[in-house]
């Protein structure tokens, strides 16, 4: 069998299925919009202690936890972490967060949750 430019068997075709923009649910996880806050705020979480170049001890300090948790939450290890508690430590990190409430287009019935960071 010949091998295309890209190492794909010539002659076999491969279905691709476009994602839904949430990993969360396109695995079937639930309460997958909630999963997807978490993970973007605990990116915000790391993004920010990278950019103040904080130490896991430090940034576990300013956070009034243990170094474990901060070592967990960089991981994206995130159970045990409420969306509360994450947006929580974004404020004691010095970060505003702001949460918009606003209807929802009328081509949906249930409104989403996001994660919208401006910079």
């Amino acid at each position: 069998m010949a091998i295309g430019s890209e190492g794909i068997a010539m002659g076999k075709r491969i279905e691709i299925e476009e994602g839904s923009g949430n990993v969360f649910a396109d695995v079937g996880l639930p309460n997958p919009e909630e999963r997807l806050a978490k993970a973007d705020l605990a990116i915000r979480i790391a993004e920010t202690i990278r950019a103040r170049r904080l130490t896991q001890t430090r940034a576990a300090h300013i956070l009034k936890i243990d170094q474990p948790k901060i070592s967990r939450l960089l991981r994206g290890q995130l159970s045990g972490f409420s969306t509360e508690r994450l947006m929580h430590f974004l404020t004691l990190l010095g970060r505003d967060v702001e949460i918009t409430v606003k209807a929802a287009p009328r081509s949906r019935r249930q409104g989403h949750l996001r994660v919208v960071a401006v910079v």
